[in-house]
């Protein structure tokens, strides 16, 4: 679809797409929920660009190969698990430790976030696949 509005709509909309999705995700902080729907919106994001300029364009735009995505969420959402593990915990349990930042305080970190952030990676990974894939052909 060759649009100037679309083209230029694309370029100013996909930052801000990228930046809410990562406020859903991080909204995971304390309870899981936020990877996927974020994964979705950041997704939506490359492909309503990919719509705008090509597919080429929206993959460069990505940086990282699609399936490298979903290789690197996989292993997050999985590593996720292995503190559980060594601290003789059910798998998959919440585990959480304290940073103390110097500008925010004690900033209280949670396996559930990692694991959000790896089904985040891969929601992106499998839709940004899927619809480039279609798109291509």
């Amino acid at each position: 679809m060759d649009s100037i509005i679309l083209r230029t709509a694309a370029r100013y909309l996909m930052p801000i797409f990228l930046l809410f999705s990562v406020i859903i995700l991080l909204r995971g902080h304390n309870a899981p929920g936020g990877g996927f729907i974020g994964g979705l919106l950041a997704a939506g994001a490359f492909v309503f660009y990919a719509i705008a300029h090509g597919v080429a364009e929206a993959s460069r735009k990505l940086l990282i190969a699609p399936y490298t995505l979903i290789a690197i969420g996989l292993l997050v959402a999985f590593g996720s698990s292995i503190r559980s593990f060594f601290n003789d915990q059910p798998f998959m349990s919440s585990e959480w430790s304290v940073l103390n930042m110097p500008w925010l305080g004690k900033l209280p970190i949670g396996t559930p976030l990692v694991f959000d952030a790896g089904v985040y990676l891969v929601v992106i990974g499998v839709t940004t696949t899927i619809v480039f894939s279609l798109a291509e052909e």
